[in-house]
């Protein structure tokens, strides 16, 4: 048994999507014990920026045409396959910056998207549990001020679930920066709420998954 860890976070020590994270790979070490978790922390260890430009360039010639660099970007998109692939659950950490996807997030799935074993039409992800967890520093639902603010969550829902075909979960939490921008200030009870309800998804979702994955291997 095994689980894959994603963490996006720039911020490890203060990682909001890293505590959530925390609390379902909790979960599944508790319904696992003697699991592995893989672990890949784009922060630490980010993506180069060149690399999905050089596997799809490297895609369109004979392997002897090949760049020393298109062959070492064609190797990591392998590598990030086998680490998806190899593993019976997967779990992201992605934090909402700047409105939009963490650039370290979409460079990281753009070159695992250049290896066909998980092209959409033939996915070797297709049904693999996974959880999600998103945070969010304002609040961008529904009748709020910036309603549709968030360009994030639903591209990830998007590759993640509808692209990859992962059996997904979601865990977000808004309003993280409540209690450091003194402009949210009067939203302290409702990201507190906010904060709680998160915490019991994570580990409700955390249960889930691990029990899924278990009965699927027994």
């Amino acid at each position: 048994m095994s689980l894959f860890r994603l963490d996006a976070s720039i911020l490890p020590a203060s990682s909001a999507s890293r505590a959530l994270a925390d609390l379902v790979e909790a979960e599944w070490t508790a319904s696992h014990p003697d699991s592995t978790v893989t672990r890949r922390d784009l922060a630490a260890d980010p993506v180069p920026a060149t690399a999905w430009a050089d596997a799809v360039t490297g895609g369109f010639v004979d392997a002897a045409q090949r760049t020393p660099a298109q062959n070492e970007a064609r190797a990591l998109a392998t590598s990030f396959a086998d680490e998806l692939i190899g593993a019976d659950a997967l779990l992201f950490a992605v934090p909402l910056y700047n409105y939009g996807v963490s650039q370290h997030f979409k460079t990281w799935f753009d070159l695992a998207y250049t290896d066909p074993r998980i092209d959409p039409t033939g996915t070797a992800l297709r049904g693999k549990p996974a959880t999600l967890v998103t945070v969010l520093g304002g609040n961008y639902a529904p009748g709020t001020p910036k309603d549709g603010w968030d360009h994030s969550t639903g591209w990830l829902r998007r590759v993640l679930a509808d692209v990859w075909g992962l059996d997904l979960r979601v865990v977000q939490r808004p309003f993280t920066l409540v209690g450091v921008n003194p402009a949210l200030d009067a939203f302290a009870d409702t990201a507190q709420e906010l904060k709680e309800a998160a915490e019991t998804d994570a580990v409700t979702y955390g249960r889930e998954v691990a029990a899924l994955r278990g009965s699927q291997v027994a």
